[in-house]
């Protein structure tokens, strides 16, 4: 028999409503509780550290609690996520992300048009990096995958490069190896990235662009602008597979419970056993991160059993009602 699902490919277990009177669908919740939990995709400028960004960004919205998701150096502009306020929570779970850059590569000689396009494609797929002296993290030999390198344009010494690559990936390394296999020698002179996760510069905003639209608010109370620029935190976590659970179960997991198979309502149809998943409500609020105890398929079988191991509550209790009982201590 085959599953009923959505549009969206969620498999529906119980079709349950929710309430209005618990909670809010992310984009339609009140701008306070935006800039507590929302975040703000940055265009990073070209000077300034990613942390100093970060502390500008506080200043403008005037908020104590941000954090930013996969430093860019100084020099290196474009795609800088940041989480305000609780949504800091959810970062390192997209630190996993894949990125893609777009790069100068400068050479030292130049080389035959043809031979750089077959030496750049030899650098796709596995391969393995040297950390660099200057790096925050500890020096030795790791792996990384490249999952393409395109050749925009080469103009002489100088070739345009388009490099989509696993996290953690140095891209600095990445061209001095390049320029060591194709025997001329080069060196990054500039460095964008235009992607982070599933987030595109196309929904990035400038520094200006934020205060243009936090002094328009202050100004007239107009919160357009700003809801234009700042996004709900569960966009941090759309890489991730989705559970719904019904409004009575939110309360329990938001106090540390493990969810049940029956306080689902759906999932997505494609969730292999100890995946990490994000628990949402039917308003598609962020309630926990956990680490799924069966797949789908099983889940869509079975009544009973543990659904989701729970890791990580996102959500404050008591927004939606208590609809479980404790038991009286003996």
């Amino acid at each position: 028999m085959k599953r009923p699902l959505d549009d969206d490919g969620v498999i529906k277990i119980v079709m349950s409503e929710t309430d209005a009177r618990w909670g809010s669908y992310p984009n339609e919740r009140k701008l306070e509780d935006l800039l507590a939990t929302g975040a703000v995709i940055l265009d990073k400028p070209r000077g300034p550290t990613s942390h100093q960004v970060v502390s500008w960004l506080k200043d403008i919205l005037k908020i104590e609690k941000a954090g930013h998701h996969g430093t860019l150096d100084p020099n290196t502009t474009g795609v800088l996520p940041i989480a305000l306020g609780s949504s800091v929570r959810m970062l390192d779970l997209s630190l996993s992300e894949g990125k893609e850059y777009i790069t100068i590569m400068h050479m030292h000689r130049e080389p035959p048009k043809d031979h750089l396009s077959q030496v750049v494609k030899e650098f796709t797929g596995e391969i393995y990096q040297m950390v660099p002296v200057r790096s925050a993290v500890k020096r030795g030999l790791r792996q990384r995958r490249i999952e393409y390198i395109k050749l925009i344009e080469q103009d002489g010494k100088d070739a345009l490069l388009l490099i989509g690559c696993e996290s953690g990936t140095y891209i600095r390394t990445l061209i001095h190896d390049i320029g060591e296999v194709l025997g001329v020698g080069a060196n990054m002179a500039e460095l964008r990235r235009t992607r982070s996760g599933r987030t595109g510069e196309d929904r990035s905003v400038t520094l200006q662009q934020l205060k243009d639209a936090f002094e328009i608010y202050k100004t007239s109370a107009n919160e357009k602008e700003l809801r234009k620029v700042i996004i709900p935190g569960e966009e941090l976590l759309s890489h991730l597979p989705r559970i719904f659970v019904k409004d009575s179960t939110v309360d329990a997991i938001c106090h540390g419970a493990q969810l049940g198979i029956p306080g689902i309502c759906g999932m997505d149809e494609k969730i292999d056993k100890n995946a990490v998943v994000v628990i949402l409500t039917l308003k598609e609020e962020a309630v926990a991160v956990g680490k799924a105890m069966m797949s789908s398929n099983e889940m869509a079988k079975v009544r009973k059993g543990t659904a989701v191991q729970t890791d990580r509550v996102l959500m404050e209790p008591g927004i939606y009602p208590k609809a479980w009982k404790t038991s009286p201590i003996k």
